[in-house]
């Protein structure tokens, strides 16, 4: 039975504990009120618990319909003010129980009801008080200005109160709105990691087979017509599907992208990318200087997705033409890529693409910078400038930036 009891009083919430508050103070009040009705006013004794269930029994509602329950309290007070004599020793029109009521109905008024009801229920208090209890000249002058002074100073508290609960409801509001602000934040930063990831991977293999498509027949002697047509097919075909993934990836991009922090390509790996550049038919030579074991992540990680991007740009805008790569790891990492014009024409494909946007934002994100330009003789040149940490920049070998004609 204990643990029943347990139960039950922790599955119970303010708001019941409140309405068991609500129901013994009507419970006291009535027990008060009855009793001593006869002492107040001329009434019956089959009359006594009706009347003093009307005094006591509305603040019942002070919580469902806290102005029903001011009604029902001042219509009946009237009531009983007007029909039913009091007694000689007494000068109250009504019990003192049912101005208590009266005010914490009125205060529960000013909690929840609104403006115009509260404005009502203070100027109708304010005059049944007045008008009703006892004083005559100076004393009646003092009841008629002191009891809507002193209401007023009920219903003004009241109405502090809610507007403070009210400023901590939506305080609240406010903070849950942020929490879902920030998921959602979360969930676009998510989406515009993958939509980088797959623009940097897709995109730059995708390049690579048009560009051994459409330099084919030009690397590779005795080429047919009927071969020739079949690579200029799958160029084709290549360009397609390229454009639909940068289409759909367009959805997913967004500014104020963040740096990734998952396993990614290390600053090494760039020599492996320049490998498999190699041997899908692109010219390119590079060279290494430094030690790039040294990079950390998030730097090599920008770094192998920058020169990734060059490699794609030079060979869909200048296919055929030389590439040359220039690493340098000194105390700052920098990153030069540069082709020739192409030795073919190059074919469209697509526009609004993100490669240099997306490889200015990768620098900026560790703390560089990305420049893009075209050279003198028609080509194109790329330059990334990477910070390094103190630890590697001290481990590093200092060596001077590349120079550049």
């Amino acid at each position: 039975m204990k643990q029943k009891t347990r139960g039950l009083t922790e599955r119970m919430d303010a708001r019941a504990w409140f309405d068991v508050f609500v129901v013994l103070t009507a419970l006291i009040l009535y027990a008060v009120a009855w009793p001593t009705l006869h002492l107040t006013h001329a009434v019956s004794p089959g009359a006594q618990p009706f009347i003093a269930a009307l005094a006591a029994f509305p603040i019942l509602l002070v919580r469902v319909n806290p102005a029903l329950g001011w009604a029902i309290s001042a219509g009946s007070a009237l009531l009983i003010a007007l029909a039913i004599p009091h007694q000689p020793n007494n000068d109250l029109p009504f019990q003192v129980v049912q101005v208590i009521v009266l005010i914490a109905l009125l205060f529960a008024v000013g909690l929840r009801a609104p403006m115009q009801i509260v404005a009502v229920a203070w100027g109708a208090t304010s005059l049944l008080f007045g008008a009703t209890m006892p004083g005559e000249g100076e004393a009646f002058a003092n009841a008629a200005w002191g009891w809507p002074i002193a209401l007023a100073a009920v219903v003004l508290f009241a109405l502090l109160v809610r507007w403070l609960v009210l400023s901590r409801r939506e305080l609240v509001r406010q903070e849950e709105e942020n929490e879902l602000e920030r998921a959602r934040r979360a969930i676009l930063e998510e989406k515009a990691r993958i939509a980088r990831d797959l623009h940097d991977v897709v995109a730059h293999h995708m390049s690579l087979v048009v560009v051994q498509a459409q330099t084919a027949p030009y690397r590779v002697e005795g080429v047919t017509p009927a071969a020739r047509a079949e690579f200029e097919s799958i160029g084709a075909t290549a360009r397609e599907a390229l454009n639909e993934i940068r289409g759909m990836l367009g959805v997913l991009r967004s500014d104020g992208q963040l740096p990734e922090h998952a396993p990614q390509p290390k600053a090494e790996d760039v020599l492996t990318l320049f490998d498999g550049a190699k041997r899908a038919g692109v010219t390119i030579d590079w060279t290494v200087e430094g030690e790039l074991g040294s990079v950390p992540e998030t730097t090599g990680l920008a770094l192998y997705r920058i020169a990734q991007e060059s490699l794609s740009n030079a060979s869909r805008h200048a296919p055929g033409a030389p590439v040359r790569v220039e690493i340098v790891c000194g105390m700052q990492l920098h990153l030069r890529v540069v082709n020739g014009p192409g030795a073919t024409p190059a074919r469209p494909i697509g526009n609004g693409g993100h490669g240099i946007a997306g490889m200015r934002a990768r620098a900026l994100a560790v703390g560089g910078e990305v420049t893009a330009d075209a050279s003198p003789d028609g080509g194109f040149e790329v330059r990334a400038r990477l910070p390094l940490g103190p630890a590697q920049a001290e481990a590093a070998e200092v060596v001077a930036p590349p120079t550049v004609p």
